[in-house]
């Protein structure tokens, strides 16, 4: 029975999601083309810099062709990393609104995860579709496309968890929403939202390689323009997983040690 009614409230959370998204959408399309717009515009500027006015030829083994290719191909992923519901936990302990969750089933971390995640369901649905558009007229297949969207979602899951874990510092620390933000400009840089990732250097490559963000976008990119083997797509999701499993055990053990420390007096 208790099973039955977790996965009852979980369909409806990203329904409500999914509804709240159809019911702003003109807010929800402007924020969709404010968030796409200024890392393409950084990009095609940086691109143009480089090739029409520095008058080179390639960059960092990549031609102007695959780097535009590049930057409109990351428009599908990008839009898929994002969410601030994270935020939202820290709002929840804040203000003590917490205490509402302290006697239900589920808890605050995973009734707001599927809360979000209905809205970027719906984000998905639409880059999906205009991937599948793009296929006519770019390099792009079907197969990858499907491939790239699911390693997005898992990346969403990632940030998703990695933020809920940052979270747990509003516990302790008034000012907590400081660490989700310069999370994000963290993310912003090491994701390949705003450069493709392969053209750091070698010797600064294990900086983005050993954090969990290049699959949010750069993975997603390289998997839809075929620039992955199949055996590496393979070994990415693995890493995925357990980036998943985990996060996930993580954010467990420290909520549980860190909830105690809650008064739930709110701000």
């Amino acid at each position: 029975m208790n099973l039955v009614w977790h996965l009852e409230w979980r369909r409806a959370a990203i329904t409500n999601g999914i509804k709240a998204a159809l019911a702003y959408r003109g807010e929800f399309f402007v924020g969709l083309f404010g968030s796409a717009i200024v890392p393409v515009g950084i990009q095609l500027m940086l691109w143009n810099a480089i090739f029409k006015s520095g008058g080179t030829e390639t960059f960092a083994g990549m031609a102007y062709p695959e780097l535009i290719a590049y930057t409109w191909t990351t428009l599908l992923f990008s839009q898929i990393r994002g969410g601030d519901y994270d935020f939202e936990l820290i709002e929840h302990i804040r203000t003590g609104t917490l205490s509402n969750f302290l006697l239900r089933p589920v808890g605050v971390v995973e009734f707001v995860f599927f809360q979000g995640f209905g809205e970027k369901l719906y984000t998905t649905t639409l880059c999906l579709l205009a991937g599948f558009v793009a296929t006519a007229f770019t390099q792009l297949t079907l197969a990858h496309l499907i491939l790239a969207i699911t390693l997005a979602l898992m990346g969403n899951v990632i940030g998703y968890l990695f933020g809920a874990l940052l979270s747990a510092t509003a516990f302790y620390w008034e000012n907590a929403f400081a660490v989700l933000m310069v999370k994000n400009m963290v993310v912003s840089l090491l994701c390949g939202e705003v450069i493709p990732l392969s053209i750091v250097p070698d010797q600064y490559s294990w900086v983005w390689k050993s954090t969990p963000f290049y699959l949010f976008v750069y993975g997603p990119t390289q998997i839809a323009l075929g620039k992955w083997e199949l055996a590496q797509i393979y070994r990415e999701f693995g890493i995925a997983l357990l980036w998943i499993l985990a996060l996930l055990g993580a954010v467990k053990l420290v909520w549980r040690h860190s909830i105690r420390h809650y008064q739930g007096i709110g701000g």
